[in-house]
């Protein structure tokens, strides 16, 4: 059923109708790049997917009595052809001194690549955050692609021991890669281990290294993280990953520490999702989720 399409009725609004142009605490930016991905992708697409696919849910979380009405979204619209290192300037140029206007930022991706160029653009120290990945990936390759942002980050000046790598996915990354994690002093969380640990009892833990001492925290949700069969549309997603309502429950506990500012959700190629959209509308969910949790949050 199309956008246009859906029932109307007043006493059940859609979550599409949060976004607007008036200043409100989470905001949402277009990052769509695409250019430099290891597989051709059409994640150029995603953000405006992602916007429409708002209007198939409502603003209200009955389990927590939670009306996001009452707060709403702005909506910066989109970075104009964020690739290479002319779009990059112009992605941190976009993004720069949000963080003063706004208690969470979030980009849509794009591919995630976006990760680079938003936190850089966010904090012009980037000795002074932390970082946490959701990904089947470490993202520790060399050159400028969606496989380098970390690696590229930590580079910038971003400390290892306060970046969290939860999902990594056997079969997924390498031996040279796993050691670089580990010369970096990046704490990895494969996925192996979530399979006996809780998930809120994982985040607690990225959470306390990632903002040790007081700093802010960038998060970045690579949606491949997901088990393949919820997230057809993310080109490197694998049988096995985490389930799509863990990803939610992760959204809506990050955005309720007052030091994660910005969270990014990259790596879907709505071209190639499943007829029904199932990886675009849990994008639209880690949305809703994030702005729930900064509802439920005393920051």
């Amino acid at each position: 059923m199309s956008v246009a399409n859906l029932s109307n009725d007043p006493n059940w609004p859609r979550a599409n109708s949060l976004l607007k142009s008036a200043k409100t605490e989470l905001a949402i930016i277009g990052v769509p790049a695409s250019a430099t991905a290891l597989s051709p992708t059409s994640a150029h697409l995603t953000p405006a997917a992602i916007r429409a696919a708002l209007a198939k849910y409502s603003t209200f979380a009955g389990s927590t009595s939670t009306e996001l009405q009452t707060s709403g979204i702005t909506d910066l619209g989109d970075v104009a052809s964020p690739d290479h290192a002319e779009g990059e300037a112009r992605v941190a140029q976009a993004v720069r001194g949000l963080l003063e206007t706004h208690k969470i930022l979030i980009a849509l991706g794009g591919d995630n690549s976006i990760t680079y160029s938003v936190a850089a653009g966010l904090f012009p120290d980037l000795s002074k955050i932390g970082l946490i990945t959701f990904d089947a990936h470490h993202d520790l390759r060399d050159g400028i692609s969606n496989g380098s942002p970390i690696w590229r980050l930590i580079q910038a000046g971003l400390p290892g021991e306060n970046i969290v790598q939860i999902g990594l996915s056997d079969f997924a990354n390498s031996g040279p890669y796993a050691k670089r994690a580990k010369e970096a002093g990046i704490t990895t969380i494969h996925r192996a281990e979530l399979r006996d640990r809780k998930i809120s009892e994982v985040i607690a833990q990225a959470l306390e290294i990632a903002g040790a001492g007081g700093r802010e925290i960038y998060v970045d949700i690579d949606v491949d993280v997901c088990d393949r069969s919820v997230a057809p549309a993310c080109p490197a997603s694998v049988p096995g990953g985490i389930s799509a309502d863990e990803l939610r429950q992760t959204a809506n506990l990050v955005a309720q520490d007052s030091r994660v500012r910005a969270i990014d959700i990259t790596e879907i190629d709505v071209a190639s999702d499943a007829a029904d959209g199932r990886t675009v509308r849990l994008a639209a969910l880690l949305v809703l989720e994030i702005a729930a949790g900064l509802a439920a949050s005393s920051r």
